[in-house]
């Protein structure tokens, strides 16, 4: 019987590792800021300046608050531990005695299709084709040394804050002119196709496809740098022994909130208000460059707060939840898809950021009860089951 990181009973001749509570309850944290950022989009609610021409002091406070703290952030988290997973696949095989090569391209295949499928029938802002296609970058190191991969990360960084600035100057001095009237009827089209019949929301998913390339191509860096930083983290086994580390994993935190805070401010007054419609690029820019330092800040506080009798707590309870993070993530958009677009209530462009965002909480609660529950009998997700199974080329036990 194959072996994997997330086999939790001994077999013969072998021990199966433990899941490593740590990573798994920073998968379930990210989680909860992926879910965030993306029911401002299905709501209809991201590029309305001040929150929208309804908005109240509490929508225009909830939706500022995502983009200074949540926004690119998150997504940044859960590629760093994605790279940290793609070092206990290869373990996995090892263990095994598998070719890991082979293995992990259908594991990335099966991503990639699963994506198609998620950004055709629920959200068009799919993130797992982008994780499926720069997987092949980790699969590409996977042999090197980590000092250099880290060195790699860190010029990839360079690259890509150097373009972003460029970008952000050049913009900045640019009049951007009347483009309301624009937005306007962008607005109009996307309030008709997703308040319209199934058919309308596939069009409007499909149709978003040309902004999934873009995204792609401008954050496709920043994917690739935090990638190849939870490699080396994996190599190192950086996330397992917290008390050993705690004061480096402090003064990360120190600087990471340092520097990430006033930049995620800076988003957030040009994305939402009160500076002007050309900021609002320009500063994003700035956000994305100074992101990375708020998800270190996140994760290395989390984790020194996991040592503690409360933040052990926390951890258990968020862990379940990232050990099935696939299952979690499909559930968010097919609920977000059945609340905002014409496959269910039709609430796109109707409620404010306020009510979204704790709606979104509300739901990311029932899926930590529910993740438990489940975890108690269950090794696997869902999802988690159907894409080992890819990757395994065969049927993974359920059972615990």
């Amino acid at each position: 019987m194959s072996q994997s990181p997330d086999t939790i009973a001994p077999t013969a001749g072998a021990l199966r590792p433990h899941r490593i509570i740590e990573v798994d309850a920073l998968r379930g944290f990210a989680l909860c800021g992926i879910f965030l950022a993306n029911v401002l989009v299905m709501a209809g609610l991201d590029g309305q300046r001040g929150g929208g021409p309804d908005a109240t002091a509490a929508d225009q406070v909830a939706h500022w608050l995502v983009m200074m703290l949540v926004q690119t952030k998150f997504y940044l988290l859960f590629s760093f531990l994605f790279g940290y997973s793609f070092t206990l696949q290869m373990a996995s095989a090892e263990r095994d005695g598998a070719s890991f090569r082979p293995r992990m391209l259908r594991r990335l295949l099966g991503l990639f299709v699963i994506g198609v499928l998620h950004a055709v029938l629920l959200y068009p802002g799919d993130i797992l084709t982008t994780y499926a296609l720069l997987g092949l970058v980790l699969l590409a190191v996977r042999a090197a040394d980590p000092a250099g991969v880290w060195r790699a990360a860190l010029w990839v960084y360079g690259a890509v804050a150097t373009v972003y600035l460029l970008l952000a100057a050049l913009l900045a001095l640019v009049d951007p002119g009347d483009e309301d009237g624009a937005l306007a009827t962008r607005t109009a089209e996307l309030t008709a196709a997703y308040r319209g019949g199934p058919g309308d929301v596939v069009r409007a998913n499909m149709d978003a496809w040309g902004d999934l390339v873009a995204g792609l191509f401008m954050m496709g860096g920043m994917v690739v740098a935090a990638f190849l930083a939870g490699f080396v983290a994996g190599r190192r086994r950086l996330l397992t022994d917290a008390p050993a580390r705690a004061d480096r994993l402090r003064r990360i935190c120190l600087w990471g909130f340092a520097v990430g805070l006033p930049g995620g401010a800076l988003m957030a007054a040009g994305m939402v208000g009160p500076l002007g419609a050309r900021w609002e690029v320009p500063l994003f820019l700035v956000g994305m460059i100074t992101a990375p330092a708020l998800s270190a800040a996140y994760a290395s506080g989390l984790l020194l707060w996991f040592t503690t009798p409360r933040g052990a707590r926390l951890a258990a309870r968020l862990a379940p939840a990232g050990r099935m993070a696939l299952t979690n993530y499909l559930a968010q958009s097919l609920v977000m898809a059945l609340v905002f677009t014409g496959y269910g209530a039709a609430l796109y462009g109707r409620a404010g950021a306020a009510a979204v965002v704790g709606g979104a909480l509300v739901f990311y609660g029932c899926q930590l009860a529910a993740s438990a529950r489940l975890m108690k009998r269950h090794r696997l997700g869902p999802a988690e089951r159907l894409l080992r199974a890819v990757t395994l080329w065969g049927r993974p036990s359920p059972r615990a």
